[in-house]
């Protein structure tokens, strides 16, 4: 049997979305009007969060640093494409394509970890309305942030060390905009099915008590908000759980088609269009989802446009 001829890889190249120059230039202006949009949107959230009294609540805290994931990660994967749409080579260290991995698997974890957290802080402000402010402790809002870092932070070593310790030959070319785990595991000469199996576990761990705690908090919910008399008082209820529904839905959907399955469902075209939405769509849609549908946001936003008036 001939042998394998294994290389060790200093580098890779993104291939990224097209070759066509006149293509380029147009996407290049779009993910730049997009990136500056996600800047201005979640940057601006944050700002009203922190700024006005009347927001600072646990459910505006964990929405302030949802924003702040979502400037993050974007931030990496916008970097990322723009270095394809705009290098000649394209370029990536193998260093850079690990770390790069590594921030966005802590960002995308964190992001799942908090929207469960989230799912809780609703079913304690409806179902325990009056423990809520003794229970939803600043203290504890802390801890719950600073625990789905860790364990984000935990979930990313073990996946990269797993993915980033294969062997790459033949080829360095990654067929994508950035260091994701399908296209990275199609270029490996090892055998990848135990990162198979810890990549698919690392994603389920995240992913499966996540959506547990948003199903059993949102039963309690609506079984709470159902016993509620009013039409009125119902419709209230359910209208500070909506934004966080529609931003779960999108998220989990997207999230979980392109994780939870083997990699040999990978279609790298298909999934290029799937990564863009929850990379850069997701985080651009999260801030009008939670202000537009959002009465106190829109008004401690008139708030704000008042006094920086008032002030001029």
């Amino acid at each position: 049997m001939a042998e394998r001829n294994y290389t060790t890889v200093t580098e890779f190249i993104l291939l990224g979305f097209t070759q066509n120059p006149k293509l380029q230039v147009i996407l290049l202006v779009t993910f730049v009007l997009i990136y500056m949009l996600i800047l201005v949107a979640n940057l601006t959230l944050v700002t009203l969060i922190r700024t006005d009294s009347q927001l600072h609540t646990p459910m505006y805290f964990f929405i302030s640093n949802l924003a702040l994931l979502d400037v993050g990660y974007t931030t990496i994967i916008t970097s990322s494409i723009l270095i394809t749409l705009v290098s000649e080579r394209k370029v990536i260290l193998f260093t850079g394509c690990a770390l790069q991995f590594f921030f966005l698997c802590i960002a995308l974890s964190c992001e799942c970890y908090l929207l469960g957290v989230m799912a809780y802080d609703r079913f304690m402000a409806i179902c325990n309305p009056l423990l809520y402010t003794v229970i939803m402790s600043k203290r504890l809002c802390v801890l719950l942030v600073l625990g789905s870092y860790l364990v984000s932070c935990m979930n990313a070593i073990v996946q990269t060390i797993f993915i980033f310790r294969l062997s790459f030959c033949n080829s360095n070319v990654i067929n994508h905009f950035f260091c994701d785990v399908p296209p990275i595991l199609k270029l490996s000469c090892s055998d990848t099915r135990i990162t198979d199996i810890v990549h698919f576990t690392c994603a389920a761990v995240v992913v499966t008590p996540t959506i547990l705690i948003i199903l059993i908090s949102y039963i309690y919910i609506a079984v709470a908000i159902l016993r509620i008399n009013s039409a009125k008082g119902q419709h209230k209820a359910f209208s500070t759980c909506a934004s966080h529904l529609t931003a779960v839905t999108i998220f989990y959907g997207t999230g979980s088609f392109m994780y939870l399955r083997p990699s040999s469902k990978y279609l790298i075209d298909q999934d290029k269009i799937i990564s863009l939405f929850y990379t850069l769509v997701i985080p651009m849609l999260n801030p009008l989802i939670y202000s537009l549908r959002n009465t106190e946001v829109k008004k401690a936003f008139t708030r704000m446009l008042h006094r920086k008036t008032d002030s001029h």
